[in-house]
């Protein structure tokens, strides 16, 4: 996987590309194996990823020296992510927060002539405190998992949320926690397959079940295509297979639909969660597994009693099943939730408070003719 590097800085700061700064004066770090900027810049992606815990989105792209450049950008408890169509979504605390990619605000940002993409904020949604987990872009729209009320949901103009599918188990929605739908696999622009901890009907009722109680759902039609799992998160559609990410054993694999088998084909020092996919590579969120109940008697955790437990992005190369590379987070961020990979090569990220939102404006091309600047007065 090549060499280790620092790659350091503290929130909030605009380092330039290649800094490399002391590891011991930031509670907000990174290091990463040499391979990981080489693969980004073969293929044109950086990567966002969502630390809930820490409450960071960590920009993570390749400079053009190939050193990693980490980004930490504050959200509070930032989860699900969705890009599509230079759009990206996020899901936090309270709120669903629409991002455009508006490529001229990169002219404005510092360094110049560096950054190829710049999401700016330009609707927020209300949600209420939900629990967000994945979300998704479908030929709908947005669709999203809804935790704490077990159901599938999309968004209007005048609701909270409107809950579209929930497992048939599920007999009435609340904000319950009851099965912990948490992820999402979308297939021809519908949901297609669906992940829960358990087929609990109660309040948190899956908390009694983490260790063999996960399930795989089929959408369409309800029934469960893969049961026996630990706390499985994260499927996705992808080239023709469906994969999933079995948490509480720290693994990535596929599903074989006809079979109802998973089979693992990666397994990490970190509890998997948040997954993203681009081309023959795949971008593996990882947590630090805590002493806690939740994570109390999950196979992961008798398995790492005795080592170091990780937290970061671990690269995969599916062909071979090989780790090829990492980056690791320390101190401050010690839990992932998702993962995704974006086609830009140096992206920002501009939180609402940014002095550049307050300054940038998106107008109808109709209205473009008609705009121009206007002379100041005074000095």
């Amino acid at each position: 996987m090549g060499t280790t590097k620092w790659t350091t800085f503290v929130a909030g700061d605009s380092p330039e590309p290649g800094d490399v700064f002391d590891p011991h004066k930031s509670r907000l770090r990174s290091q990463t194996t040499d391979s990981v900027p080489r693969i980004l810049s073969e293929l044109g992606v950086s990567l966002f990823v969502s630390t809930y815990q820490a409450g960071y989105v960590v920009v993570v792209r390749a400079d053009a020296s190939a050193q990693l450049n980490t980004h930490f950008k504050a959200f509070p408890r930032p989860m699900g992510l969705a890009q599509r169509g230079g759009r990206l979504a996020i899901g936090t605390d309270r709120e669903v927060v629409e991002f455009w990619n508006m490529p001229a605000v990169c002219e404005r940002l510092e360094p110049k002539g560096i950054s190829d993409a710049c999401f700016v904020p330009r609707k927020s949604h209300f949600t209420g405190h939900i629990d967000i987990h994945e979300l998704a872009w479908g030929d709908e729209g947005l669709w999203f998992v809804n935790t704490l009320f077990s159901c599938l949901c999309t968004l209007d103009a005048e609701h909270s949320f409107v809950p579209r599918w929930w497992p048939k188990f599920v007999t009435s929605l609340g904000p319950d926690d009851r099965c912990h739908l948490n992820g999402v696999a979308m297939r021809d622009g519908r949901p297609a397959f669906v992940t829960c901890h358990s087929i609990g009907d109660s309040h948190q009722a899956w908390r009694e079940h983490k260790k063999e109680g996960g399930i795989l759902m089929d959408v369409a039609s309800g029934e469960i295509v893969l049961s026996g799992l630990a706390m499985p998160h994260s499927p996705r559609w992808h080239d023709g297979r469906l994969w999933l990410l079995e948490s509480g054993d720290g693994s990535l694999g596929t599903v074989d639909l006809k079979t109802g088998r998973y089979e693992a084909i990666a397994k990490f020092d970190g509890f998997t969660r948040g997954v993203s996919y681009s081309g023959p590579f795949a971008f593996v969120g990882l947590s630090q597994v805590r002493e806690s109940a939740i994570f109390s008697g999950i196979p992961i955790a008798q398995r790492l009693q005795d080592k170091e437990r990780i937290c970061g992005v671990a690269v995969v190369h599916l062909p071979s099943g090989r780790q090829v590379g990492w980056v690791h987070f320390q101190d401050a961020v010690q839990e992932v939730f998702a993962v995704e990979a974006v086609p830009h090569r140096y992206p920002d990220l501009l939180e609402a408070t940014d002095p550049l939102v307050a300054s940038t404006y998106s107008l109808p091309d109709e209205a473009l003719p008609h705009v121009g600047s206007s002379p100041r007065r005074g000095r």
